[in-house]
């Protein structure tokens, strides 16, 4: 009974940790708008990913006024991303081909014509076993 508490104890942190480094996107920023994007998996894999895109000014303010869109492919469609309340995050899923090398995020201010596509490079866990 002792060895399955500390099981299930040892699997609850290891959820609840940080994931690997190697495989996060490093922050990115357009005017003064830092813009940071999580996968769900990390690391990213060949198919279907979320992508959480988080918009806040350097002081850490939420940027909500954004039309945030996402494709992985330079020939498919900006797939616009859904806005989580006023919280400056915005999600999506995206299919990300085999190889694809990196996610291009779209942003556009709502009230004026200011665009920007930031590329944010993917580290696949395949690539780090070599």
């Amino acid at each position: 009974m002792r060895s399955l508490i500390v099981v299930l104890i040892m699997l609850l942190l290891s959820a609840c940790s940080e994931p690997d480094p190697r495989f996060l996107m490093v922050p990115q920023q357009w005017n003064d708008t830092v813009v940071q994007i999580e996968s769900r998996p990390t690391p990213i894999r060949p198919g279907m990913n979320e992508f959480l895109i988080m918009a806040t000014t350097e002081r850490g303010r939420p940027v909500p006024d954004l039309v945030v869109s996402l494709r992985a492919a330079t020939d498919d469609e900006w797939q616009q991303a859904i806005q989580d309340g006023h919280s400056g995050v915005y999600r999506r899923a995206l299919r990300v081909p085999p190889g694809a090398p990196s996610v291009l995020v779209q942003l556009r201010k709502t009230h004026s014509d200011e665009e920007a596509v930031l590329e944010f490079p993917i580290v696949y866990a395949d690539e780090l076993k070599s």
